[in-house]
């Protein structure tokens, strides 16, 4: 766990008690702070009974004397509009802040030498992938590197601050919207589709999140940025521009002058008078697709800017085990292959899937994200066959229409039954059961990651008999 100095006496209100406010009440009150905790769901509540931060309603709050109100991410902070808690915070000139920010005073606190170093990732995709390889990449290279965020652990649950310690965090835009004080050496911002819009107002407000990654930063520090899609390519133009802090682009679409980027999965890196090829990832099953190239690329930067030589960073990579949910290899069933992306809750992150294998035969739906899967149709001279669940079912059959044959399953047990099915009788040499929704879970699951495990099971249920799925 993580101590916070200076907070010892000091009320500070935590809204929102799941996993990350759950961790944030125990680090708070570890530190000698007085806590005030609420959830709006009664479950979420009995957690905190016998603690020494037991829920209490916000009205019995002590508001003119409270220092900081905590807010978990998945609480609005601005859009669609200001939660009433936070509406309440400000109007008694209350600072809402969330756990990260904790973290990074705890860091700020310690004198310069003894203070660890930080990577921060973040972006529309790739960003869980992306922090597990730094991690793995370090371990390998033996450094003690600690995994969390957005990912894992929340970030107070870490093990202790200690100057030895490289802590690598996931950050979404959520959390970056409450941290103000988080100077990371290593920033990393992968790419930007649309993405929480309904959370951030519109793209500009999205982006404008997702920058404040790079607070902070000073000429010591590093920014490493994608510059495959034009928010990105914006946003590392103005930091090149401003000259605040080193800047590395990174691409898995094409050679950089000045930056790391990938061609054909080979790495190659150009900063200053280092230039070279790093290595070659193309075997590497848990890195397949132009996608994970550019996790790769960004791992491989933020490796030679903590002092990794190329080729040993890329090297290790060849032992990098992936992570569950993103392109998972989940059961092979005669000439069927499972591939679990629960993970992909945008059509951006999807296309990224669909990119990667051919013979697909694809389960797709949930709750939509605004845009739908509109911007898939091109891809869909590689889909057998669409088979789809959830909320959006009618209107991706729709946005579809013509560019691929589509089947209403209503659920995932029946949409995985059929793919198999139809896969196994398709005759194709390497058919692929492709769970890839394009949509959020909160439909028909509580999160992707009860998705993808069903899927799992679903999967490996599966029986073939003489070819055919049963």
């Amino acid at each position: 766990m993580i101590l916070i100095p200076g907070i010892a006496k000091k009320k500070i209100g935590v809204y929102g008690l799941g996993a990350t406010g759950l961790a944030t009440c125990e680090a708070l009150s570890a530190s000698g702070a007085e806590v005030y905790a609420w959830d709006d769901k009664e479950e979420a509540r009995a957690k905190t009974v016998n603690t020494r931060y037991a829920a209490e309603h916000p009205k019995a709050w002590p508001w003119e004397d409270m220092r900081s109100l905590a807010l978990s991410p998945g609480v609005p902070l601005t859009h669609p509009t200001p939660h009433p808690v936070v509406k309440k915070a400000h109007q008694a000139g209350v600072e809402v802040i969330g756990d990260i920010e904790f973290f990074a005073r705890a860091v700020n606190a310690l004198p310069p030498r003894e203070r660890p170093r930080i990577i921060a990732v973040t972006g529309s995709n790739g960003k869980s992938t992306t922090t597990a390889l730094i991690g793995h990449l370090l371990k390998e290279c033996g450094r003690e590197s600690i995994i969390g965020g957005n990912i894992g652990k929340p970030v107070l649950l870490l093990p202790p601050l200690e100057a030895f310690r490289t802590y690598v965090l996931e950050l979404s835009s959520f959390q970056l919207d409450l941290a103000k004080t988080l100077r990371a050496n290593t920033a990393i911002l992968l790419n930007l589709s649309p993405d929480h819009i309904d959370r951030h107002g519109d793209m500009e407000g999205y982006a404008a999140a997702k920058r404040r990654i790079f607070l902070n930063q000073t000429a010591d520090d590093t920014a490493i940025i994608g510059v495959d899609d034009p928010w990105s390519q914006g946003i590392c133009a103005k930091l090149m521009s401003a000259a605040a802090q080193r800047v590395t682009p990174i691409s898995a679409e094409g050679a950089l002058g000045s930056g790391v980027f990938a061609l054909n999965a080979r790495l190659y890196y150009s900063l200053g008078e280092r230039t070279g090829e790093a290595g070659d990832i193309s075997g590497v099953p848990s890195l397949r697709g132009q996608h994970n190239w550019q996790n790769a690329s960004a791992a491989l930067a933020a490796a030679i800017a903590e002092g990794v030589a190329p080729n040993i960073a890329a090297k290790a990579m060849d032992r990098y085990p992936g992570l569950p949910h993103r392109m998972e290899i989940v059961a092979k069933k005669d000439a069927v292959t499972f591939v679990n992306d629960s993970k992909a809750t945008n059509a951006d992150a999807a296309s990224r899937a669909l990119k990667s294998y051919a013979d697909i035969f694809w389960i797709a739906g949930g709750k939509a994200k605004e845009g739908g899967v509109v911007s898939l149709r091109p891809l869909m001279d590689k889909v057998r066959g669409v088979y789809l669940i959830g909320e959006a079912a009618r209107d991706f059959e729709g946005q579809l229409a013509g560019a691929a044959p589509c089947f209403q399953c209503g659920d995932l047990p029946t949409a995985v039954a059929r793919a198999a099915r139809d896969a196994a009788l398709s005759g194709l040499e390497a058919p692929v059961v492709l769970l890839s929704p394009a949509c959020a879970s909160y439909d028909q699951f509580r999160n992707f990651e009860e998705r993808g495990e069903v899927f799992r099971k679903l999967a490996n249920q599966t029986e073939t008999i003489d070819g055919e799925a049963a």
